[in-house]
Formats: C-alpha cells, structure tokens, sequence
C-alpha cells in the first residue's frame, strides 16, 4: 500500500544465483527481514524487503546474471539459448528461456520524422499486413495486423510527429494519411518508382515488338503466340459488337485484367522466345557461312570446313556439322525478347558489354520509338 514501516516480523533466508566464476556456479544466500504493515485491513499484512540492484521479487538468479541471460535469450530465443547456456555455468530449461524473453520490456520507440509505409504478406493471395520503419534508419517501428486504412490512420492519429510519410502507389494507404495527417508531406519511395518504370517500359518494348523484332527475319509463332493472336481477335470482335469488358471476360472464360489488356493494346504483340545457345568456337565464322550457304546452297559440310579451317578455326569437323543443323548460321530468329531488350534500355551504358550494345544499336536503328525510349 506504500505505507513506510519499520516493524520487523522475523527474518527469511533467500538463495539466488549469481553470475559464474571461472566456470563455477557462484550462489549468494542473503537474509532479508519480513516486515509487517501498519495499515489494518491491508492485502498483504507482512511482506518482504528487497535489495536493490541484487534481487527481484519471485526471483531466483541475481539482477545481473538475469540480465546476461536476457541478453543470449534475445539473441537465440527458446532452445538455442537453453543449449548455450550451459557453456558458462547458468544454465536455463528452454521454458524459463521463454519467460525471460516475455519479461524483457519493450524499449520505447521514439516517433520518426520520417516515416516509410509498405504491406507485405503474411500468406500470399489471403493475408497481408502494414510495416512501418523509420525511413532515414530504416529501423522498424510497428507491425499492423492488416493493410486498411482505417488501421494505418489510427496509428498515425496516435504518432504525432510525423512529418514525411514514404509509401507505395496505394491509394488506401494515401487517404489514411490525408485524414490522419493532413499536413504531411506524402513521397514515393525508390522502390516503387523504378518498378513502376521498369513496367511501363517494358509495355512500350512489347506494344512495339513487331516493330523491332523483325530486324531478323523470325520462326512462325508457337502455341502461345497463335493463342494470344486467338484471343485478341474474339476480344476485339466481342467490343466491336458493343459488348463491355466484364461481359467479355465471362464469355471467353478469361480474368477481367486480362481482358483488359486485350483491349488496349491495337494488336497482339509478337513474343517469341529466343533460343540460347552457348558460345562456341564457330562464332567468328557465322557470317562467311551464311553468306556461302545462300550463294551455294549445295555447297558441303566439308568444304565449309575447309575454308574456315584455313581462316584460323581450330573446331572440330563435328562441331560445325552441328551447328549448321541448329540452323545458327542462317539468323532466322528474334533478336531477341521483349525482356531483354527492356533490360538493355534501363541498364546504364557504361555497364553494357560490347555485344549488347551493338544489340541496343540495332533495335533503336530499327524502331523509332524505341530509339527515343533509349534517349530518354
């Protein structure tokens, strides 16, 4: 009750450990008085004294050696530590490991002026929650349950301080800070900007692919691209007869999204994949190839081989048979694929290597607006 008193009721002896010594158990046995209080009607009549800085009420060990115990639980948590524990002398059960975990107080966190704001997944598709960090130490501060406003503008309506809020492109999380701080400046984070260019850019690579991607001569399509083309036509053909975007996506059995880009786009893109090959010793000679093959299409394996082996090719006959096969020396492919050549637009020119970037010369030399897309 906080009442002083200095009645003594009788003396109790207490055993805690302390921390070890030379790899021994150290034990301190302290006699401390009970006391009797004063008041009448009081919950606990007699109750004992503790030694501040040594013991804790309830407590077995030494101020210190809980706190060293703290610190190895914190670290490993549960079993780890019970296991490293036993090292030094003080050894703990998992379970005390774990009570000693809960009992660590939670430091205070200071509210930051800038403060990032991002959701992320507890269970992809099905549950997500809200990280808030400290943007300029990148620190985490709170952990919400969910990612709607109404939990994001009650922590800010209870954080005051918050000057600068770092977030994504959400627009729930956008009206939550417009409530709660109507004064704050709201930026988006690095992150988010790129991605977001990385994606327009490769819709422009892709909406202009029959543009560039006919510098060579490509393969027909495969089963994927005569489907996309299969598509895009009932699509624009159900548009054209006046039907909406959500009656078109359960016709065709199609997602709604899906549909969507269906229809933006004036036609199918053609995306094909390119065929990686690992370099090999008949590289250099691809051109004299191609170019004897088409003046002399009977002209044979062997006499080919002949004439490269006089300009320095040091291959095998069967390397070279294989290789013609392939049909690598005829150039009948993409350049390359929509991915790739987005790459090569966003990458620095200065980290390209020489082969890329005469690629990236050829696709803006082919396609005006990928050459301004490479510009800017």
């Amino acid at each position: 009750c906080g009442v002083l008193t200095g009645k003594v009721h009788g003396y109790h002896s207490r055993t805690v450990a302390d921390v070890p010594v030379d790899g021994r158990k150290v034990v301190i046995h302290v006699q401390v008085r009970r006391l009797v209080c004063p008041v009448l009607g009081c919950r606990r009549r007699t109750f004992r004294e503790q030694v501040p800085g040594l013991l804790e009420r309830l407590q077995r060990r030494t101020t210190r050696l809980t706190g060293q115990v703290s610190t190895v639980v914190k670290e490993l948590c549960g079993r780890a530590a019970a296991r490293l524990t036993r090292s030094p002398a003080a050894p703990v059960s998992f379970a005390t490991a774990l009570r000693l975990l809960r009992r660590i107080p939670v430091p205070a966190a200071r509210t930051p002026r800038v403060v990032g704001v991002d959701d992320f997944a507890l269970r992809r598709r099905h549950r997500y929650a809200t990280i808030i960090i400290d943007a300029e130490t990148g620190a985490r501060i709170d952990v919400l349950p969910d990612r709607e406003a109404a939990g994001l503008e009650a922590w800010l309506r209870t954080h005051p301080g918050v000057e600068v809020v770092c977030r994504d492109g959400s627009a729930t999380y956008a009206e939550a800070i417009r409530r709660a701080l109507p004064d704050a400046v709201q930026v988006s984070d690095r992150w988010h900007l790129w991605r977001n260019l990385c994606n327009k850019v490769l819709a422009e690579v892709r909406a202009h692919a029959p543009c560039w991607a006919t510098v060579n001569a490509p393969r027909p399509g495969g089963v994927h691209e005569q489907t996309t083309r299969e598509r895009w036509r009932k699509v624009h053909d159900l548009l054209g007869q006046g039907a909406g975007l959500l009656e078109c996506s359960r016709r065709l059995n199609l997602a709604l999204n899906t549909v969507k880009r269906y229809s933006r786009i004036p036609e199918p893109s053609a995306e094909r994949i390119t065929p990686r090959y690992r370099p090999t010793l008949v590289d250099p000679y691809r051109e004299h190839l191609r170019t004897r093959r088409a003046a002399e299409p009977a002209v044979t394996v062997t006499q080919l081989f002949r004439e490269i082996k006089a300009q320095g090719y040091t291959g095998s006959h069967n390397l070279l048979v294989r290789y013609l096969t392939q049909g690598r020396a005829e150039g009948n492919r993409p350049v390359t694929t929509p991915r790739h050549a987005t790459r090569l637009l966003l990458t620095h020119p200065e980290h390209l290597w020489t082969k890329d970037t005469a690629l990236l010369s050829t696709l803006t030399t082919a396609c005006p607006e990928m050459a301004e897309l490479a510009r800017l």
